[in-house]
């Protein structure tokens, strides 16, 4: 399949001079051929948004509220097209391509409902006959650089808020999955956007380090958010800054779950199984600590691992539970990271395997901090059990670590699950709930290393606007001279 640019409302055609193909992790198979955008595209995409900007941001919210709603219709229409591509491009499951698409289209929704929210206030201001007003803004273009891991979750969740606060965009599609951003481009057109307010580019992996730069500095860029890496994110935060441009980032995470000593231990079992294994445990807020009192380790332990070895792992094409990682090379360093815990002393306690990009749900016991598994993300379905002694050793080993973005507490003591959900550094917590769990509505984001700005609701309108201060005043005031 044929991946081009979508630029001010029409699709610029595969170049084979400048292309870049993308396999399919499981059968090496070419799953998309996608325009290598250069510096001069970038440019394109950037000044047919800008141009289209002045007539969409003065577009009145119920007409960009029509637009949205359509467009969440005809995505979430098109959900089969969607998991072939998230099947061949990324490895993922057909039910997690499906809950992709259902959940960006709900996230069109909530951004749909939220064009009418984007409110000012009157302010009292000390000079007589005075109305002194806050009011919120379009910003102008807005960059959005999305991943391939919930992609089409993560690539309407960078544009649609955006365009219900009357910004236009450019998204920056992700190298593993052009093909999936790209369809999503498609639906906005369909559904009837004007030319030039969603724009679509995709690189290759090589011109990353020259397209990214070249987006950020253009000078009609005036927002940027970036959903990955906490590595790459510090280096797209720091290209904003020299900028002087906001940036909202949503990085890496290093989630605990914990368990405390009057948990429910089968409700723990269940979520914890779900927060560390879906999409092969590669979402931002992954299970990626399991912290457990130990007291009621052994019972936790044994019953979490029958869970994951019961778990089929194997070909998305196939009836599994955990497909395919991205790459070779995120499957090799699950190998890495259990040969150096078995190493020093833990205990593989169910799975362990692996066959090219397919590895099984793993469960790694009695993990120490002189281990890797202990503090660096795996994003990917090895994790790893520390035990620990008491509920304040717990809260210690939760926020022993860079990261800081979802979060769980398992106790039927509610004042007492508080009282730890208060103290763990994170933006997200969920008492007995798994960390994995999204609502277009919440305010979504984390703190530390991984990231600041939030996603979300009425939470969003703020990073995607400008507040300005605006008076009317007295022609006949006094003046000192």
């Amino acid at each position: 399949m044929n991946i081009g640019l979508l630029i001010n409302g029409e699709e610029i055609a595969v170049d084979d001079k400048h292309c870049f193909k993308r396999l399919d992790p499981v059968t090496g198979e070419v799953a998309t051929k996608a325009s290598a955008a250069t510096v001069k595209d970038v440019e394109a995409a950037v000044d047919a948004a800008q141009a289209a900007f002045p007539a969409w941001s003065k577009t009145g919210p119920n007409a960009r509220r029509a637009l949205l709603l359509k467009a969440a219709d005809i995505l979430e229409s098109k959900v089969e097209e969607f998991t072939g591509l998230m099947i061949s491009e990324c490895g993922a499951t057909g039910p997690w391509a499906g809950f992709n698409t259902m959940f960006a289209a709900s996230l069109l929704r909530e951004a749909a409902a939220m064009t009418t929210q984007i409110k000012g206030e009157i302010i009292p201001a000390d000079k007589p006959g005075t109305t002194a007003m806050a009011v919120r803004r379009p910003a102008g273009v807005c960059v959005g650089i999305a991943p391939w891991n919930a992609p089409i979750i993560l690539a309407t969740r960078a544009i649609a808020m955006p365009l219900a606060c009357g910004n236009t965009v450019v998204l920056k599609s992700s190298e593993m999955c052009p093909g999936t951003h790209q369809l999503i481009g498609k639906v906005l057109m369909e559904a009837g956007f004007p030319a030039g307010v969603v724009n679509i580019i995709s690189n290759a992996p090589e011109d990353a380090a020259t397209i990214v730069p070249a987006l950020i500095a253009h000078p009609a860029v005036k927002r940027i958010n970036f959903t990955g890496s906490t590595r790459v994110g510090k280096i797209v935060a720091e290209l904003a800054a020299k900028e002087l441009k906001p940036v909202l980032l949503e990085l890496g995470g290093k989630a605990p779950f914990i368990v405390l000593s009057d948990a429910d231990i089968d409700a723990a079992v269940n979520a914890a199984a779900f927060g560390a294994f879906m999409n092969q445990g590669q979402i931002c807020m992954s299970t990626e600590r399991l912290i457990v009192e130990e007291s009621v380790a052994d019972e936790f332990v044994e019953k979490l691992a029958a869970k994951a070895a019961a778990l089929p792992a194997g070909n998305p094409r196939e009836h599994v539970v955990l497909g395919s990682l991205i790459n070779e090379d995120a499957a090799l360093k699950m190998d890495a990271l259990m040969a150096d815990a078995t190493s020093h002393g833990a205990t593989i306690r169910a799975g362990g395997q692996r066959n090219g990009t397919i590895v099984e749900a793993t469960l790694v016991d009695h993990v120490q901090p002189n281990m890797r598994m202990y503090g660096e993300e795996s994003f990917g379905p090895v994790k790893p059990v520390i035990r620990v002694k008491d509920e304040d050793e717990a809260i210690r080993v939760a926020n022993d670590t860079e990261y800081g973005l979802s979060s769980a507490v398992f106790s039927r003591d509610i004042q007492r699950a508080m009282r730890v959900a208060e103290q763990i550094e994170s933006g997200i917590c969920h008492i007995n709930g798994p960390t994995v769990g999204d609502e277009g509505q919440m305010p979504f984001g984390g703190v530390k290393s991984s990231g600041y700005g939030r996603f979300g609701g009425e939470a969003a309108i703020a990073e995607f606007t400008d507040l300005r201060w605006i008076t009317i005043e007295d022609p006949a005031q006094h003046y000192p001279f």
